[in-house]
């Protein structure tokens, strides 16, 4: 592993451990320049392929993928943690689904999935975007239907 400071080649594993998204956390050290770093080791099925709208084909990029849901839950009751389970259960469902080329439309469909599940807010934040609205009034019917399928949890508590 090359090191993030100084670019030496051959960095030393000091410790080891499983974390509990099926990944490894390694601690490093640097001989050439003394720095520690974090690394992680994660499992990966197969190589995913995204079709973007316009046909193009990129690599799968987790790091987007993340990016894109931290924005939705910036400022939400969400940890870091279950934020990275969230990726992590969307990435392993695309990769045991056997299919090598994902859409941006399943993948957006994923993420509205998952976050409807984790935050509502942060779900009607994600689909402000994703559903790209054009008139205030697509905005707020998409916000009725969230308030219709959350009633019926809600009169189940009262």
């Amino acid at each position: 592993m090359k090191c993030p400071f100084c670019g030496f080649e051959d960095t030393i594993v000091k410790d080891s451990r499983n974390s509990d998204d099926n990944s490894i956390r390694r601690r490093r050290e640097c001989p050439e320049c003394g720095s520690r770093f974090t690394t992680f080791e994660r499992v990966q099925l197969r190589d995913l392929t995204v079709v973007k709208k316009n046909g193009e084909r990129v690599p799968f990029d987790r790091e987007k993928l993340f990016r894109s849901i931290s924005i939705a839950v910036s400022k939400r009751p969400v940890s870091p943690e279950r934020l990275d389970k969230v990726v992590n259960s969307i990435i392993r469902r695309f990769e045991s689904s056997g299919e090598q080329e994902i859409s941006t439309k399943e993948i957006g469909e994923a993420v509205m999935e998952s976050l409807a599940r984790l935050d509502n807010i942060a779900y009607i934040r994600f689909a402000s975007v994703y559903k790209d609205f054009k008139e205030l009034k697509d905005f707020e019917e998409f916000v009725r239907t969230i308030d219709e399928l959350v009633k019926p949890v809600i009169e189940k508590k009262d």
